[in-house]
């Protein structure tokens, strides 16, 4: 869908390359910018988080304090549709590689700064990272463990969200573009999509002081609920509707609790008391069997190797591709068009490609 369409990146780290990882599986062409030593990923984890990000790029090493260095990419603007940035607010403008002087070199540019908290907030020159706006935004307090303490996440929702929210914006302008000719500069934040992400909870907060969101959602009640098998595993019950409610009482010959279903999931309940027993009698096999037959939205709980392998299968769209060497989730399924990425570019691997097309 992106075919033809030129990004260059400058960021480093995440929330960037995710963005123009996504564009390149829709066919856009990604040229990595990168400092003579590399994308900051490239050494701050394990090198698969580097190769995962950024497969199906290229790759040129440039210094941006130096006057060559700074004319290339000039001219790399000049060929381009899309720019991604994610320096602290004000370097690259500092580099005289700011969007006034990238629109100047390309009138039709679209340029897209992503950091912490925007270009002109209060914080825009703090550092920061991804618990910090989980934590600030309302996001990191929905984790709470039994004793009411902030459960620490495995996994960066401010820079994945923020990268969605990015490239949404970039495909938005890229549409603009196309009917009035012109280019744009976009302001994201990675604060912004988290923002987004708590509408809901803010809207309740506001109208009724829950500060835990949809109260049947939050954990509180006997058909939406995570329950423990009897091997120590973990199944999601979320038989919101009645019709979902009704297949599983009846599935499990009791037809007495019917009227339960939104009956709190506390202990003084002797619905929830015998839900978690009746849980607890089979292994997580055999209820993720009955989940495959009973339509009454159960399923397991599974750890990253078993996602892994379960989403691999031409049973579940087969969005996760592996081989021996490495392994990638797709943007998005097609049984015509599902796209394989070639691998991620060494640095400064396309350096010939890229100063000869800009005379050097």
């Amino acid at each position: 869908m992106l075919d033809g369409v030129k990004v260059i990146d400058f960021s480093h780290y995440l929330p960037g390359p995710f963005a123009s990882l996504r564009l390149a599986d829709l066919g856009a062409e990604v040229l990595k910018i990168e400092p003579p030593t590399g994308d900051m990923m490239r050494t701050l984890a394990d090198e698969c988080v580097f190769q995962a990000n950024n497969a199906s790029k290229r790759s040129i090493a440039l210094n941006l304090k130096e006057e060559r260095d700074l004319e290339i990419a000039r001219q790399l603007i000049r060929q381009a549709d899309i720019i991604i940035e994610s320096f602290r607010p004000g370097v690259m403008k500092r580099l005289g590689l700011g969007y006034e002087e990238a629109s100047q070199l390309n009138p039709t540019i679209i340029y897209c700064s992503i950091s912490g908290y925007g270009q002109h907030s209060q914080h825009a020159k703090l550092g920061s990272h991804d618990l910090n706006y989980m934590a600030m935004t309302g996001v990191l307090v929905q984790l709470k463990d039994q004793n009411g303490r902030p459960v620490h996440p495995t996994i960066t929702f401010a820079d994945l969200i923020g990268s969605l929210h990015a490239v949404e914006q970039i495909v938005a302008a890229l549409y603009a573009r196309e009917r009035t000719g012109r280019g744009t500069y976009i302001d994201i934040s990675l604060v912004d999509g988290l923002l987004s992400m708590m509408a809901n909870h803010f809207a309740i907060e506001h109208e009724t002081k829950n500060k835990s969101g949809i109260d049947v959602l939050a954990g509180t009640i006997v058909s939406y609920y995570l329950y423990e098998t009897k091997d120590g595993r973990y199944v999601s019950f979320a038989a919101l509707e009645k019709k979902f409610w009704k297949n599983f009482c009846l599935a499990v010959q009791k037809p007495e609790w019917l009227e339960h279903q939104y009956s709190p999931a506390n202990d003084d309940n002797a619905v929830f008391q015998e839900l978690k027993r009746l849980f607890q009698t089979k292994p997580l096999r055999e209820w993720i069997e009955f989940g495959e037959q009973v339509d009454c939205c159960l399923a397991p709980v599974l750890e990253t190797d078993e996602a892994k392998l379960w989403f691999s299968n031409n049973r579940y769209r087969k969005m996760i591709h592996m081989d021996d060497k490495r392994i990638e989730v797709a943007t998005r399924y097609d049984d015509h068009l599902l796209k394989k990425r070639s691998r991620a570019p060494k640095l400064n691997e396309h350096e010939q490609m890229f100063t000869h097309s800009v005379g050097e």
